[in-house]
């Protein structure tokens, strides 16, 4: 989280060092009520092997963007984001002979999308369409606890590369937006998405800075399935989100 506030607040230096020269800055803050779904397994070279399904615990988790559109149409525009994701689960495995069962897990997820984006319409029409390439940061902890042999513990930090995609839709006479955005790759039989729909209200009482509110839906799947891998995923992440937003 203070890479991501440091990130963001770097960001919005710039932006308001070269203010005459930026089309437009928008930050962002908000609670994303997400629900997991899905299952595990695990069978590392240290000896240990299971399975874990993940329970469905709704939990609540902060989530912070930041975007800055300029003007030099050469150059990208850029976009940040942070999030994190949280799970616990049952685990079934075993340590060399020995099986167990009745163990507790969680998965704490960590993640920081640095998009440069491409601005393909802006505002035609009253419809915006951006362009770009996503790397996800992930760091990623998982731990699989049982009383008789101990706890098994994997991080993992990877960046992955997922092609963007965002929409959004000015409804005229109104200060109400529809957008939503994609971030998707695949590779063989493993894939990641990270997907949204939001609806969102701008308040104009203000000459420089506009406040809004934003509501929307966020689902995400991790699906990792390749014979060398440590640890095979297909997890869900979704629901509801609500934020605050200023417009620059």
């Amino acid at each position: 989280m203070k890479k991501m506030i440091s990130m963001l607040a770097v960001g919005a230096a710039l932006a308001s060092a070269s203010y005459a020269d930026i089309t437009r800055v928008e930050m962002g803050v908000g609670a994303w009520m997400q629900t997991p779904r899905g299952d595990a397994s695990y069978n590392p070279s240290s000896g240990v092997g299971g399975s874990d399904t993940l329970k469905k615990d709704q939990k609540t988790s902060a989530y912070v963007w930041l975007f800055i559109k300029h003007p030099i149409p050469v150059l990208p525009n850029l976009r940040l984001e942070y999030s994190t994701l949280e799970a616990k689960g049952t685990p079934t495995g075993t340590w060399g002979s020995y099986t167990f069962t009745g163990g507790t897990s969680k998965l704490d997820v960590t993640q920081y999308d640095i998009i440069p984006y491409y601005n393909i319409l802006d505002n035609t029409a009253w419809i915006t369409l951006d362009l770009g390439l996503d790397a996800k940061v992930i760091d990623a902890k998982y731990s699989a606890t049982q009383a008789a042999i101990g706890t098994y513990e994997n991080k993992a930090s990877v960046v992955i590369p997922m092609a963007y995609l965002r929409a959004r839709v000015e409804i005229p006479s109104t200060n109400i937006a529809v957008e939503g955005d994609v971030k998707y790759v695949s590779y063989g039989s493993s894939k990641f998405s990270d997907v949204r729909a939001k609806i969102d209200y701008t308040f104009d009482f203000m000459p420089v800075v506009q406040p809004a509110i934003e509501v929307g839906y966020r689902q995400e799947n991790i699906k990792i399935d390749y014979s060398s891998a440590d640890v095979k995923t297909d997890i869900t992440f979704s629901g509801f989100y609500t934020g605050l937003m200023l417009r620059f």
